[in-house]
C-alpha cells in the first residue's frame, strides 16, 4: 500500500515484517546438535544453521575461518597470461600503469598492486580517471597520453571489463592490456592479453563475489607464487600482513558479501587495521575521530577501540569515497602511498573536508529530487525514478539515487548534464548513476535500454550510464517498460528480516557477547537481526534534540533499554503504555566502565493485541455515539480534572508551535499530567467533542490526527452547558455493564 504524506506528498509504503528462520526446516534439532557439538549459545547456533551453516561441520569452517580455504589463484582463468605478462614486463623494465576506478575498491586495488609491484622493483605509475571530466572506464584521450608518456602494459583493475575498442585502439598506440575487473560481462570480452573476472562465463573460479581488490589480491598472490615458489598458504599468509588492511577496506566499501574468501580477507584486514602502522590509514582515523581544533598532524591523536565493518562503511569508506566524488581520487591513493604521517595527515584533512562538502551538496540534491518526485513522478504509473538536472554534482548523485531507492523502495536513475553544454540537437551527454532493488538486475536493464544508451556498467544493483539528453525521455519510457516486465508489486514493498524471534528474558549479556564469534559482518554475513513480541512500552524519550529516540521496554517487571536511531518519538508510532514488536541488533553499551545489553531498534509496530484493543475501542465509541448505553464502570465520562489534564496538554503543545497532535499523542501525553487516572480513547473522544462545542477550542481531524485552534476565552468552561455530556450521563444512567 501507497501513502502519500502531506507534508512533502513522499510516498512510503508500509513494510513487510519476514521471520527468516521460519522458513528453516529441522530448525530446533539442527541446531542443538550443532551447539552441543561445538559448545556455543544455542542461539548463535540456531543463527547458523537458518544462514545455511547446517551441520557442525560448516558452522565449524565458517566460525573458523582457515586460510586453506582460500581458492586457488589460478583458477582464475587468464590468471597465468597475466601473471607472465606481467613478471615479463617487469624483467625487461616496461612501463606499466595501472588503470584504476575512482571509488574506494578501486583506491584500494590501486594501491595494493602498486606497493607490490614496486616492491618486485616494477617501472610502474598509476591513473584514475577525473570522475567530471573522464567519466566512467578507459578513454581514448588517456590512452593517447600514457602512450606518449612511454608506457607499454596497461593492468586495468577494479575497471575495463567493457573497454572493447579502447583496448583495440590501445593496440595500435603500442600498448597492451591485462584486465582486472569484477564488474558483470558482456557476450563480448575486451582483445586483452588476459581478461581476469570471476564473472567470466567460461571462468570456474569456485568464489564469484571477490570486490575489484579481492581480485588484485588474488592476482598478486598468484604472481608472488609463481616468483618465490613458496607454498600458496605461506604467500597468502605474507600477503594478508602486508595488505589484508586495503583489501578489506575495498571489499567492505564496495558491498561485497562477506562469507567465503571475503569472510576471511575482512577478518584479517580489521585485525591488521586494528595495529596498523601505515601512515595514511592512521592519519584518516585520526582525522575521522578528531574534532578541527584538536587536528594538529603531528601525532596519533586517538585509538580506536575495535574496527569493525561499520566503522569502515561508515566512517572510512565516505572519505576515502569524497576524493573521487569531489576532488580527485588519486588524492586518495597519495594518502595511503604516503610514508609520512604529517603528509598523509593534511590529505586526510582534505578528504574530511571533502565529505563535508559531498554531504552538503547530497542534502541540496535530495532536496531537489524529492521535489521533482513530487511534482513530476507517478509511481503508480512508473516502477522507475529517473530524474536529471544541469546542475547535479556527478560524484554525488549515485549517493542520492541510493536514499531515493531505500525510501521509495524502487529502483532510481539520477543524470547530470553537469558541465555540458546544451545543444539544439540535444547530443550533449549526461552522465547518470543508478541503484536497483532485489528483483531487477540493473545492469540487465540497462542492457535492454543499450541502443539509445552511450555506455553504461556496473553491478546488479548498482550501476552507471551515459546518455544524450535527447535519448532521455525514451530511456525512461524503456527502463520502465523493463521494469513492468520484471519487477512484481511485492518486490517493491519495503521488508524489515529479522532472522530469529527471542523472549525477553533471552537477551543478554551472554548473548550479546557469544554473537561476536559471527563477526565479521556485512553484506551476506549481517549483523544478527531479532524479533520480539508484546513488549510493554514503558519510556519514550527524545535524544539530540527529537533526532533519535531512547525507549524503555518493559515484561515481567523487568525493564531493558532501547535506541531507534535517526528516528524522532513523534514518528514512532506507538506510545507509553502500548504493547508493542520490536525488530532489533543486539549490542552492549559501555558507559562510564558499565556494561549494559541495549537493543538498536530497526523497526517497531503496534502489537496485535494492542491492534485488537484500538480496533476494539474505535467500535465501542461508534456504538456509545449512536446511542448504546454504558455502564460506568467503563470509566469513559470524563470529569473536571480529565478535561483539565486535555486542556492544559493542549495548550502547552501550542505555545510550543505544535499544534497539530495525533488521537493516541493526546492519550499518552495527557495521561502523563492527569492527576487521578488514565485517560483512555473513549474518554478523550468525548473530551475533544465537548470542548469543541463550548467553543474552547477549534479543531480539524483528519484519520484521528488534529489540528488544534485555541479560543483564549477568560474564565473557566463551563461543562454542565454541554448537551452532548447531558446525553452521556442520561446513556450511563440507564446502562449496565452487562449491556455491552
Amino acid at each position: 500500500m501507497v501513502k502519500i504524506m502531506s507534508d512533502n506528498t513522499q510516498m512510503i509504503r508500509e513494510k513487510r515484517w519476514i521471520l527468516k528462520s521460519a522458513d528453516a526446516p529441522g530448525l530446533s534439532r539442527g541446531a542443538d546438535a550443532i551447539a552441543n557439538a561445538l559448545q556455543i549459545h544455542p542461539i548463535v547456533a540456531k543463527l547458523l544453521f537458518s544462514r545455511g551453516y547446517q551441520t557442525p561441520a560448516e558452522a565449524k569452517a565458517f566460525l573458523a575461518m582457515e586460510s586453506e580455504m582460500l581458492c586457488n589463484p589460478f583458477d582464475l582463468k587468464d590468471m597465468r597470461e597475466a601473471v607472465r605478462r606481467v613478471l615479463s614486463a617487469i624483467s625487461r623494465r616496461e612501463r606499466i600503469t595501472i588503470y584504476g576506478d575512482y571509488d574506494v575498491d578501486g583506491v584500494t586495488s590501486v594501491c595494493t598492486l602498486y606497493l607490490y609491484l614496486k616492491s618486485l622493483g616494477a617501472v610502474v605509475d598509476y591513473y584514475i580517471p577525473n570522475r567530471a571530466t573522464d567519466g566512467y572506464g578507459v578513454t581514448r584521450a588517456t590512452l593517447e597520453s600514457l602512450a606518449a608518456k612511454g608506457t607499454s602494459l596497461i593492468v586495468t583493475v577494479d575497471t575495463g571489463i567493457t573497454a572493447i575498442e579502447e583496448v583495440k585502439y590501445a593496440r595500435s598506440l603500442g600498448m597492451e592490456f591485462v584486465i582486472t575487473d569484477h564488474h558483470e560481462c558482456r557476450a563480448e570480452l575486451p582483445p586483452a592479453i588476459a581478461v581476469v573476472n570471476p564473472h567470466r562465463p567460461d571462468c570456474s573460479y569456485p568464489f564469484k563475489e571477490l570486490a575489484g581488490v579481492g581480485v588484485v589480491f588474488k592476482f598478486i598472490c598468484a604472481i608472488e607464487e609463481t616468483q618465490s615458489a613458496k607454498s600458496r598458504i605461506a604467500v597468502a599468509q605474507k600477503m594478508f600482513s602486508l595488505y589484508s588492511d586495503l583489501v578489506a577496506i575495498g571489499t567492505i566499501a564496495d558491498v561485497m558479501p562477506i562469507h567465503g574468501e571475503n569472510r576471511i580477507i575482512v577478518s584479517y584486514g580489521l585485525h591488521m587495521i586494528e595495529s596498523t602502522k601505515r601512515p595514511g590509514l592512521l592519519a584518516l582515523m585520526d582525522a575521522a575521530s578528531s574534532r578541527p581544533d584538536e587536528r594538529k598532524g603531528d601525532a596519533r591523536k586517538r585509538k580506536v577501540a575495535k574496527i569493525s565493518s561499520g566503522y569502515i562503511g561508515y566512517t572510512l569508506a565516505p572519505r576515502i569515497n569524497a576524493a573521487g566524488r569531489i576532488k580527485s581520487a588519486t588524492r586518495a591513493v597519495e594518502l595511503f602511498l604516503s610514508p609520512s604521517y604529517s603528509d598523509a595527515y593534511c590529505i586526510a584533512e582534505e578528504l574530511c573536508a571533502a565529505n563535508k562538502e559531498r554531504q552538503n551538496e547530497e542534502n541540496k540534491i535530495i532536496e531537489d529530487a524529492f521535489r521533482i518526485i513530487d511534482k513530476q513522478i507517478d509511481l503508480n504509473k512508473d516502477s522507475v525514478i529517473v530524474l536529471s538536472a544541469d546542475n547535479w554534482h556527478h560524484g554525488v548523485i549515485g549517493i542520492v539515487a541510493s536514499r531515493i531507492t531505500e525510501r521509495f523502495c524502487c529502483p532510481s536513475i539520477l543524470v547530470s548534464f553537469e558541465g555540458g553544454e546544451k545543444t539544439e540537437s540535444g547530443s550533449d551527454i549526461g552522465k547518470g548513476s543508478g541503484r536497483s532493488i532485489k528483483g531487477m538486475n540493473l545492469v540487465d536493464a540497462l542492457c535492454y535500454c543499450s541502443d539509445i544508451l552511450v555506455k553504461f556498467g556496473g553491478h546488479e544493483l548498482a550501476a552507471g550510464l551515459s546518455v544524450t539528453r535527447e535519448n532521455l525521455p525514451k530511456f525512461r519510457e524503456k527502463i520502465n517498460e523493463y521494469a513492468r516486465k520484471n519487477l512484481s508489486a511485492e518486490d517493491m514493498v519495503p521488508t524489515v528480516e529479522a532472522d530469529l524471534e527471542v523472549s525477553f528474558d533471552e537477551v543478554n549479556m551472554s548473548l550479546a557477547e557469544s554473537l561476536r564469534t559471527l563477526e565479521p559482518y556485512g553484506v551476506g554475513n549481517p549483523v544478527p537481526t531479532f524479533a520480539m513480541y508484546g513488549v510493554t512500552i514503558s519510556d519514550i524519550t527524545p535524544v539530540s534534540e527529537g533526532k533519535h529516540t531512547r525507549l524503555t521496554i518493559t515484561k515481567d517487571g523487568k525493564d531493558m533499554t532501547a535506541m531507534f536511531f535517526s528516528t524522532s518519538p513523534k514518528s514512532l508510532g506507538v506510545f507509553v503504555g502500548d504493547s508493542a514488536d520490536l525488530i532489533f541488533n543486539l549490542d552492549v553499551n559501555d558507559w562510564m566502565g558499565r556494561r549494559s545489553v541495549q537493543l538498536i531498534v530497526k523497526d517497531i509496530r503496534t502489537s496485535e493485541n494492542q491492534t485488537v484493543k484500538n480496533d476494539g475501542e474505535r467500535d465501542r465509541f461508534a456504538r456509545i455515539w449512536a446511542g448504546e448505553p454504558f455502564s460506568s464502570a467503563e470509566d469513559i465520562l470524563p470529569d473536571r480534572n480529565d478535561f483539565a489534564a486535555v486542556y492544559r496538554m493542549i495548550l502547552a503543545s501550542s505555545r510550543a508551535g505544535i499544534n497539530t497532535l495525533s488521537h493516541r499523542e493526546i492519550c499518552a501525553k495527557a495521561s502523563s499530567v492527569s492527576e487521578h487516572r488514565k485517560i483512555g480513547y473513549i474518554k478523550l473522544k468525548i473530551i475533544i467533542k465537548v470542548l469543541t462545542e463550548l467553543n474552547v477550542i477549534g479543531i480539524e481531524e483528519r484519520d484521528e490526527v488534529y489540528t488544534f485552534r485555541l479560543y483564549y476565552n477568560s474564565g473557566k468552561a463551563d461543562l454542565e452547558k454541554s448537551s452532548l455530556l447531558r446525553r452521556l450521563r442520561a446513556q450511563q444512567k440507564s446502562g449496565t455493564a452487562s449491556d455491552r
